[in-house]
């Protein structure tokens, strides 16, 4: 085999990780024409064909699949190579690209960014608030908070917070509707949920807890959404305490019948768990939710 270069290697990630010519050579930061010789010039080197090209973009050969674990091992040796050269640094510089919720990266993390960016000013943060699970290992983010422990993988993962849900309905809602005393009569009012086929969690599958008979008329698939229509009367929902808050036009229904907890998880991958400027944005994290108490999560 001839030699190649590490480059060519790096590219193969970036194609393998996203399918896509020009979203991988944006990821790497050049053009569609370089990245298409580099792929090129590593499959010279490798002697075999690593990608298909098919409607849904580039897809592995076997020979390219047989690859991929091997240039994720080499990938992960010069990123500990770069912790154990530079992990002890009092001036933070780089990139750390943080993945959450929506809910919590729009309603908690994103109002902290300012004073994350006052500690360390020479840091580029990139939040990426999305309702999703975010793959560390393929480096979609060197933080993830997620609802769930990760039952597989290798990360290191550790309970960040514990947080209530409620129901919640706008005033306007039950002005216009039958009042609520009691847990039967929310199965005649409307409701609003997940749509169930893109529930990234199981964690999300709130409903069922209320009353397994709920039925929503409204399926929307991100919380954030969910909120907006319950401000604007669609009907009740289950939301955060810590988001609801925000919100004058809300009112919490049935407070002392039902209350829900879930727990946000910081999921760091090993490789990257000891850098520096990693460990720093992961004790804000730590700090800042710890500092807004009880209160402010479980209402």
């Amino acid at each position: 085999m001839s030699r190649f270069d590490w480059n060519d290697l790096q590219s193969f990630l970036a194609m393998a990780r996203t399918g896509r010519l020009t979203v991988a050579a944006r990821r790497m930061g050049v053009d569609h024409s370089t990245l298409s010789r580099r792929i090129s010039a590593l499959e010279d080197a490798m002697q075999v064909k690593l990608f298909e090209r098919r409607s849904v973009g580039f897809v592995l050969t076997p020979e390219g699949e047989a690859l991929l674990g091997d240039a994720e091992e080499i990938e992960s040796l010069t990123v500990r190579m770069g912790v154990r050269l530079h992990a002890e640094t009092s001036h933070l510089t780089g990139n750390v690209r943080i993945g959450t919720p929506e809910g919590f990266g729009t309603y908690f993390l994103a109002p902290q960014l300012a004073l994350l960016g006052q500690k360390h000013p020479d840091l580029n943060i990139e939040l990426v608030a999305n309702p999703r699970s975010f793959s560390l290992s393929k480096r979609e983010a060197d933080i993830a908070v997620s609802m769930a422990r990760p039952s597989q993988g290798r990360v290191y993962a550790r309970p960040l917070v514990d947080f209530g849900l409620g129901i919640y309905a706008s005033q306007s809602y039950l002005d216009a509707h039958p009042p609520i005393t009691k847990k039967s009569d929310l199965l005649t009012h409307s409701w609003i949920g997940y749509v169930e086929d893109l529930m990234w969690t199981p964690e999300l599958d709130y409903l069922p807890m209320v009353d397994r008979n709920i039925q929503p008329r409204l399926h929307i698939s991100n919380v954030i959404s969910q909120l907006t229509a319950i401000v604007g009367s669609a009907g009740l929902g289950v939301l955060p305490h810590f988001m609801a808050r925000n919100h004058p036009a809300l009112t919490r229904v049935l407070p002392d019948e039902v209350y829900l907890t879930r727990s946000y998880w910081l999921i760091t991958h090993p490789d990257t768990h000891d850098l520096a400027r990693v460990r720093a944005c992961s004790n804000f994290l730590t700090e800042q939710v710890l500092s807004l108490g009880a209160d402010f999560w479980k209402g």
